[in-house]
């Protein structure tokens, strides 16, 4: 039983098992998530701290039961990124778009010291990585954000 709400959990309730491109999918399931779910940036804040914790334990499980390092059906990691990376921004479409695409690539290029978080043993790796990545991309956000007012 725990086993499969690991796998529930740790595929981002099934976002994981797209065929193709499924960090992206997952990706695109936690921005309709964070679109649908009109909450304040500090519920989401907490909210991705109260996920963070059982994503590192179900994605450290399906690492081990998939027997390769950050197997690509484990997206909650990408769900959490996703949340950080839109936090304390404007919920508009071309923010959310800009946010979504501003994560995927800073979680694709890893820029230091992403990739050598994600080295970290199992889930705590997993998940570390794409919250440096959502840090960044949050970042650069805003930052365009202050150029554009």
């Amino acid at each position: 039983m725990l086993k499969k709400i690991a796998y529930v959990l740790g595929t981002g309730f099934g976002s994981g098992y797209v065929p193709v491109a499924p960090g992206t999918a997952g990706s695109l399931a936690a921005l309709l998530v964070f679109y649908f779910i009109p909450l304040s940036a500090y519920y989401w804040l907490v909210l991705c701290a109260v996920v963070f914790i059982p994503g590192v334990w179900s994605t450290t499980l399906i690492e081990r039961e998939e027997g390769k390092k950050d197997p690509p059906m484990a997206v909650i990691d990408e769900w959490v990124g996703q949340w950080l990376t839109l936090l304390f921004l404007p919920r508009t479409t071309l923010i959310l778009l800009g946010g979504f695409l501003l994560f995927r690539i800073m979680d694709i290029l890893k820029p230091f010291p992403a990739r050598k978080i994600q080295n970290i043993d199992g889930g705590m790796g997993i998940m570390l990585d794409d919250v440096m990545a959502a840090l960044y991309a949050n970042m650069i956000m805003h930052i365009l954000l202050l150029f554009h007012y």
